[in-house]
């Protein structure tokens, strides 16, 4: 293969892992985000499971005033139905207490369903508890790892950028201009592979002569369509064998 061809051809790789490089570093802050929005909805649902439990107990302790109230009324009347004189003030007072303990059974049935229910949000409390403790860990070990991650791109972008420097001065300046301004108008991609006579990327097909001079490799080509930089790789012996 023609020297400033390979070279292109490892400029373009250089250049695309760098733009990748670069785009994992520019996802970081929205990364960084995303941990924080885990955290933040397993705290929240230990929170709302908290509300729940505090407002079943609010909610019990109004319903016991209710019921101590009516308590108060059926020891009252209790104490009235010692005094009465007449059979109809009895019956009436009678119907009063049945009343009252009506309504007392009925306060102390609501307390009991409280009670219940208030036993099963303190257990989604201690669940929702738990889920947090463990998405805590959880999160702190992806956020320990994704900086080792980061610190890795951020080795390999520097890397690349130093073997970028050797690759550009060893590139003849008429091929690193064609690189550059197809690259500029490319976005960012500047070379393409061709392969059964088509160009991987624009996919137009090549004329005859065009793919049998990329094959051979000895000149700097390109697409009559997209302008990229051929080159060809060719199939190995025995893969070709077997297809």
């Amino acid at each position: 293969m023609n020297a400033d061809l390979e070279r292109v051809v490892a400029l373009q790789g250089l250049d695309s892992a760098a733009h990748d490089a670069r785009r994992r570093l520019a996802e970081e802050a929205e990364r960084l985000k995303a941990f924080d929005a885990r955290l933040e909805s397993a705290r929240a649902a230990v929170s709302t499971a908290k509300e729940r439990l505090a407002e079943n107990q609010a909610a019990r302790r109004a319903i016991e005033k209710e019921m101590a109230v009516h308590q108060g009324r059926l020891s009252k009347f209790r104490d009235q139905l010692m005094s009465v004189k007449t059979n109809v003030e009895y019956q009436a007072m009678q119907k009063e207490i049945e009343f009252a303990q009506t309504e007392v059974k009925t306060y102390e049935d609501r307390i009991l369903e409280g009670m219940l229910e208030a036993d099963d949000l303190t257990a989604a409390v201690k669940r929702a508890e738990v889920d947090a403790a463990a998405e805590q860990k959880a999160v702190e070990a992806d956020r320990k790892a994704y900086v080792t991650e980061l610190t890795a791109v951020r080795e390999q972008l520097e890397r690349i950028s130093g073997e970028r420097v050797g690759v550009v001065r060893s590139l003849s300046p008429q091929v690193l201009a064609m690189f550059e301004l197809v690259a500029k108008r490319r976005n960012g991609v500047a070379v393409a592979e061709a392969r059964e006579g088509i160009c991987t990327i624009c996919h137009v097909r090549l004329r005859p002569q065009v793919f049998n001079l990329v094959r051979r490799g000895d000149e700097i080509l390109q697409c009559d369509h997209c302008n990229r930089i051929l080159y060809f790789v060719p199939v190995p012996a025995a893969t070709a064998h077997t297809s």
